[in-house]
């Protein structure tokens, strides 16, 4: 199964209209998404808690992390440097932080409210390696800026 995005973008936009609350967009856009396609085996975000901290967020999947700071892991890299991470294999990403050992590949995007602040990261993992795309990183930047981007 691959993701029908424009069928994505307009059913979130339909279950999230007039909502502003970030964590009950959160919790919507990833169950939304993690229901969307076989290959996202954990889908959520790690919301921006404090400086250079991040902390698990609403999600679908077993257990993640908790706490990730800015400066370990791909969550942490998407955080500090504000750019999408696209990890087709985790093991050979230096300083991967194992939160689940049957992830193999990871895509991690930051999420923006209204001018350019920093709210979240959007982390989607697979147990299939190399399962994401630059078109998977595109489209969901697409709905996260849509979704997120008047915060």
């Amino acid at each position: 199964m691959s993701v029908n995005y424009p069928e994505l973008a307009a059913r979130i936009a339909s279950l999230i209209h007039g909502e502003t609350d970030e964590v009950a967009l959160m919790a919507t856009v990833a169950c939304e998404l993690h229901h969307s396609d076989a290959r996202f085996d954990w889908t959520g975000f790690y919301r921006v808690v404090g400086p250079e901290l991040l902390k698990i967020g609403p999600y679908q999947g077993g257990h993640g992390c908790l706490v990730i700071p800015f400066s370990r892991g791909v969550c942490g890299a998407a955080a500090r440097t504000g750019e999408t991470q696209l990890v087709p294999d985790v093991d050979a990403y230096p300083g991967h932080i194992a939160c689940a050992s049957s992830t193999r590949s990871e895509l991690v995007i930051p999420v923006f409210g209204a001018n350019r602040r920093l709210i979240a990261v959007l982390d989607l993992d697979s147990d299939q390696p190399d399962a994401f795309t630059e078109d998977d990183a595109d489209r969901l930047t697409e709905i996260l800026d849509a979704t997120f981007g008047q915060l």
